[in-house]
């Protein structure tokens, strides 16, 4: 009976050391906090997590992801970016625009931060010192470039000759956006005047696409923004009424019937993040780590918009394109 107790003793003994040595191998796999406000396609995270995994990083194997989404709701991103704090991650992804960044940095001043996010100037907004050397814990990519509306307007312009007036829509919730020098210089070299219109919510898109058409605007611009992408289907609707050609920055627009969509590849810009987490997880100082604008751009037309709108889309701009929506 006593060699059976101390055998039941040493086997015990065995199976604590056993537990406590997974308990600090646990502890010690990194997490990735994913904070986003919701809305856009699941596809993006898809291809940050692909991202992770070509760099050697699987989820719940050697690394573990705490993903926290507000689901439209921006007012909760502040305590979604607590709960990330609290959990100590190691490094936060600041996905689906500028109210997720602000969240984030607005929570710590010392986890890094990488964003995904659409901040046309991130060193006047006081994110980054320099794209070079960001300084700070922030770090990441830049998903607007100034340039971006300009060639918006001249894609807008190639579908409809003879265009001399696009209203430009903003979500005024992430700040009145300046009409940046490239796109007025764009606009007076083509001969195009610019008005502005402004929204607040899902209520006011109805009257913005109503004013646009009273001021007989040829086209329409709109920002990306989550409130746009989370109504994307209702301003598709609205702009069919009012038999208005409009482009965006995302393809998820076109595909909710809106005529173009031009912009940056969110999958592509995603994939690329998960090599800022990876430097990071690996020891890189997140201010040492330069910022980065798109380098891969998509055009994606919706052919059947346009056959009810009644405009024909040049061959040309047809073999541009990355998708035709028939």
């Amino acid at each position: 009976m006593r060699l059976i107790g101390l055998a039941m003793a040493v086997i015990l003994g065995f199976a604590l050391v056993s537990l406590d040595a997974e308990g600090q191998r646990s502890s010690k796999i990194p997490r990735i906090g994913v904070l986003a406000v919701g809305g856009g396609p699941r596809a993006v995270i898809d291809a940050f997590l692909l991202g992770l995994r070509d760099l050697g990083w699987v989820d719940g194997q050697n690394v573990i992801i705490e993903r926290r989404n507000a689901d439209g709701r921006e007012e909760r991103l502040p305590a979604l970016a607590a709960e990330l704090i609290d959990l100590k991650v190691n490094v936060i992804l600041a996905a689906g625009g500028p109210a997720s960044l602000n969240a984030a940095r607005d929570a710590t001043k010392t986890i890094p931060i990488v964003m995904v996010a659409s901040s046309r100037d991130p060193i006047s907004n006081g994110l980054i010192k320099s794209y070079a050397r960001p300084g700070g814990n922030i770090t990441g990519l830049v998903t607007a470039p100034e340039e971006l509306t300009g060639k918006q307007l001249e894609l807008l312009r190639d579908v409809r000759p003879g265009l001399s007036r696009v209203g430009i829509l903003w979500d005024a919730n992430t700040g009145r956006v300046r009409l940046e020098n490239e796109t007025a210089a764009v606009a007076q070299a083509l001969g195009i005047e610019l008005r502005s219109f402004e929204v607040r919510g899902p209520t006011d898109f109805a009257a913005a696409v109503a004013a646009a058409t009273k001021e007989r605007v040829g086209g329409l611009l709109f920002a990306g923004s989550p409130m746009f992408v989370r109504n994307r289907t209702q301003i598709a609707a609205l702009l069919a009424e009012h038999r208005l050609p409009a482009i965006s920055v995302w393809d998820s627009f076109t595909e909710a019937g809106v005529l173009m969509a031009y912009g940056p590849s969110l999958p592509d810009l995603f994939h690329r993040a998960a090599g800022y987490v990876d430097k990071i997880l690996r020891g890189t100082n997140p201010g040492d780590i330069p910022v980065e604008r798109p380098t891969k751009f998509t055009l994606v037309i919706n052919l059947k918009t346009a056959k009810a709108l009644g405009l024909t889309i040049p061959q040309m701009l047809l073999l541009r394109a990355d998708q035709v929506i028939e």
